[in-house]
């Protein structure tokens, strides 16, 4: 049976959403659960979505705030399924410097913390920023608010850590 032509297109044009932000979708999964075999079951689960509704998707510079909200659509729909495992997120993420001091280590661990100690609605907004690198538009977009809300949130969550940092 031929394939037709359409079908490659979409599979060529699905196959280069997935090339070009799976490692930021699984970045920000891992950060939004703590959990890394979780991060990844809501990435293949995104690109499950993401592949049944490309055709809705008109505007390729909007992928990936679309795929942020298919990922964050999924990872509540997990809540409705099991509440998963609390993890280390240093455990995790697994980020060694080499040469790396205890102090180092202690202050990245701190950090670490104090940002998963923010209320989810600085969080995000932070997280979507500093490891997405997403515009504040785009935040705006994925979490259905003003770009004006966004930046008070982002400002707020870094005027947080500042505090908690300096008090540490």
């Amino acid at each position: 049976m031929p394939v037709m032509f359409g079908s490659v297109n979409r599979q060529r044009r699905f196959e280069a959403l997935a090339r070009e932000f799976s490692d930021d979708l699984f970045r920000f999964a891992v950060w939004l659960c703590g959990d890394r075999a979780l991060a990844d079951d809501l990435v293949q689960e995104t690109f499950i979505r993401a592949w049944k509704a490309l055709d809705s998707l008109k505007d390729e510079q909007a992928a990936k705030p679309w795929l942020i909200t298919i990922l964050r659509r999924e990872y509540a729909r997990t809540f409705e399924r099991k509440v998963p495992p609390l993890v280390d997120i240093d455990a995790v993420i697994g980020l060694e410097q080499a040469g790396e001091g205890p102090e180092d280590r202690l202050e990245r661990m701190r950090f670490r913390e104090r940002i998963m100690q923010l209320e989810a609605k600085y969080r995000e907004p932070l997280l979507m920023q500093v490891i997405l690198g997403m515009a504040i538009n785009e935040i705006a977009a994925v979490l259905d608010l003003t770009d004006s809300a966004v930046m008070t949130r982002v400002f707020r969550a870094r005027e947080q850590l500042k505090q908690t940092m300096s008090k540490d």
